[in-house]
């Protein structure tokens, strides 16, 4: 379980995860209209995954501009996500 962590793979498998969620919910609101539409899914889950690839460059002692360019990302993301929801008069 160590070497899982050490080498990165716990982050691959939760991003495997949120690929399969994101095709279940699409399916969901193709198919039978329910749920979010793929378009308000991907900024958040753009965010969750740049933080996740943070980690998995810490985890496997990438240099740290690797970590700096993925936390970016997910402030950019992070905005993005943060401008579609604010309500506007």
């Amino acid at each position: 379980m160590e070497q899982f962590f050490e080498s990165g793979r716990i982050v691959d498998a939760i991003l495997a995860l949120i690929v399969l969620q994101f095709a279940g919910l699409a399916w969901l609101r193709r198919r039978h209209g329910i749920g979010p539409s793929p378009r308000e899914l991907l900024p958040t889950l753009a965010a969750g995954s740049a933080l996740l690839l943070a980690l998995r460059a810490a985890l496997v002692a990438a240099h740290w501009t690797w970590v700096a360019v993925w936390l970016a990302l997910a402030l950019v993301a992070h905005l993005a996500d943060i401008h579609r929801r604010w309500p506007r008069d």
